[in-house]
This record gives C-alpha cells, sequence and structure tokens, in this order.
C-alpha cells in the first residue's frame, strides 16, 4: 500500500470535496484550493469527471486526487489512468478493494464498527475512512476505537465545519472530509474568491492557533526567581521550578539565562505541528533546526523560527 499519500493527506490535514459535470471549471477549481494551501480533493467519478481529473493532473502534477463512487473495476481503471490517486468506499472485501490490493493502490474503507475495522485489518488495510462521524458517536467513539486498534488511522467524513475542529489534535486523525469548502452552490457560479477565503479559514481553525505562553530571558537565576516570584505576588501565577526556568502558572517562562530572542521568545500553541510545518515551510519559513525537541514516540513538540519578531523569538508547540 501507498503510504507516501496518507502521509501527505495527513500533512495537508482538509480533503475538499465535491461533483464535476462537463461545464465545470475543474482546473480553476483546483488551482484555488492549492492557493489555499489544499492541494488535494476527493471527486466523485463519473464520465464527466474524468476528463477534468486527467486536466487537474498534467497541469498540477502534486495535486492528490481520490475519487469515490467508482462502479466497478473498469471505472476505477479509467479512474487511475486519469490520475486519481487514491480511492473511497464502502467496497473494503469487495471486487474493487481486493483489486486495489493486489494492485498497490490506496483504498480507504468507509468502516464505522469495530467489525468493519477488523475486516479492513484482515485485508492488510491500516487507513480507514470513519463515516458518518458525528452520528457514529463522535470524538469519545473514536477515541474508543483508536485505542482498540493503535495501528490504524482514521480519515473523518460526516463532519461539518462546525463539527471538524474538536477533532483537530487527535493524532490517529490523517484528515477531513470537507464538503462544505466546494459547495455545488458556488462550483456552478464559479466563485473561486469566496471558495479561497472559505478554505483559508477553515485551514485556519484546523490549526487552532493560540498564544501559549511568553518568554523572557534573565541573566542568571536569582534574577530569573525575582522575576518569578514578582508575578506570583501581584497575579497569582504560582511560581513553578522547571530546571531550565521559572513557570508562573502556564503564562509566564522565565529563564535562569540569556536565551533565544533578544528581548525573550513567545511560544504558540498549535493543535498539530505536521500540519504546521507543512504550510510554514510551503510559504519559504525557517527554522531554527538545532531548536526542535520531541516528544517519546518520535514526534514533533517545538521548534523556533529562525527570524525573530519584535525582538522575540517564536516557536511553535504542539497543543
Amino acid at each position: 500500500m501507498n503510504k507516501d499519500i496518507f502521509a501527505e493527506i495527513n500533512k495537508i490535514g482538509l480533503l475538499p470535496q465535491f461533483a464535476l459535470d462537463k461545464n465545470s471549471d475543474a482546473l480553476s477549481l483546483a488551482e484555488c484550493l492549492a492557493r489555499a494551501s489544499l492541494p488535494c480533493a476527493e471527486i466523485g467519478f463519473s464520465p464527466d469527471a474524468e476528463p477534468h481529473i486527467k486536466a487537474i493532473t498534467s497541469k498540477l502534477p502534486d495535486f492528490i486526487i481520490g475519487v469515490r463512487g467508482v462502479k466497478d473495476v473498469e471505472a476505477l481503471k479509467r479512474a487511475v489512468s486519469a490520475g486519481a490517486k487514491f480511492f473511497t468506499g464502502f467496497d473494503g472485501e469487495g471486487e474493487l478493494g481486493h483489486y486495489c490490493l493486489k494492485n498497490n493502490i490506496p483504498f480507504i474503507p468507509s468502516c464505522s464498527t469495530a467489525g468493519e475495522i477488523e475486516a479492513a485489518l484482515q485485508d492488510g488495510l491500516t487507513t480507514v475512512k470513519f463515516f458518518p462521524a458525528e452520528q457514529a458517536g463522535g470524538l469519545s467513539a473514536l477515541k474508543t476505537l483508536g485505542e482498540a486498534y493503535p495501528e490504524v488511522k482514521f480519515l473523518l467524513g460526516g463532519v461539518s465545519e462546525e463539527d471538524f475542529v474538536k477533532y483537530a489534535d487527535y493524532e490517529k486523525v490523517i484528515g477531513f472530509c470537507a464538503p462544505w469548502l466546494m459547495s455545488a452552490k458556488a462550483v456552478k457560479e464559479g466563485d473561486l474568491a469566496q471558495m479561497e477565503a472559505r478554505a483559508r479559514e477553515s485551514v485556519s481553525k484546523m490549526l487552532g492557533f493560540f498564544l501559549k505562553h511568553v518568554g523572557i530571558n534573565s541573566a542568571d537565576e536569582k534574577e530569573s526567581n525575582a522575576t518569578a516570584d514578582a508575578f506570583e505576588k501581584l497575579f497569582g501565577f504560582k511560581k513553578q521550578d522547571s530546571g531550565g526556568a521559572y513557570f508562573n502558572d502556564t503564562f509566564v517562562e522565565v529563564m535562569k539565562k540569556p536565551f533565544y530572542g533578544r528581548h525573550g521568545h513567545i511560544a504558540i500553541g498549535v493543535n498539530n505541528m505536521e500540519r504546521a510545518l507543512y504550510r510554514f515551510r510551503k510559504a519559504g519559513v525557517a527554522f531554527i533546526e538545532e531548536s526542535a525537541g520531541y516528544n517519546p514516540d518520535g514526534s514533533l513538540r517545538v521548534i523556533y523560527f529562525k527570524e525573530e519578531i519584535g525582538g522575540f523569538a517564536v516557536h511553535i508547540v504542539q497543543k
């Protein structure tokens, strides 16, 4: 199974869904999504959609197209020939699923129960589409399945624009099917500016940036201790010794020696480090690679930007 496609979907995070007819300006829609850092889509497959998929993949070779609604193996072969990179559906144990497995074509079966997940695992499939997510029990049901099947990752379907954010920091979710980004009305009217703005807004919601804490540099431990004492006295922020710094609750980190930043540092929390870094690096933002800190499982926990802002170093940190 081609793991690279799933890794890319995980970095991108949102998977726009839409249908195409013979009059659709598919390439403009794909370019709109790519500008909003969403170079991917799940498209309903049909004879009308086939030439559009070819047009997108020939012009934008890095754009990832998945298809749903494939009826038989011959249609699947046409979709692959057109440039589709993966498939979703309910046919995990049927003809289409077995053809995908035999030919190393990424396939994501829809599952909402433990039994369906076990059937997928028996076929060697470790990425499934949890659908319909909200109707199947939401985040609590998903976490129960995630604990029972630690090797499984989930693409979520059946979540709304309002609901998807509550899943955004769950590490077992590789992405969210997002039909709201390309509504039938917007696609028909060709309102690219509105669709791009909505896509950017959803990306921002998914990342969920927030102020984590402010860091203050000190000349030595004595100065650091006095500064932390002052915050505790004035505001009641409890002082805690974390080794290299004193923390006042979670709001202020007072370093015991000079550290990154002329004035100190600002920590920005994020729901998913990998998705944030994907977009920053695409935009040409540089990081101090040696500042990276990792969780016990090897995932990135914290990293500093190379450039300061207003005399402050800035780092992002996993929520």
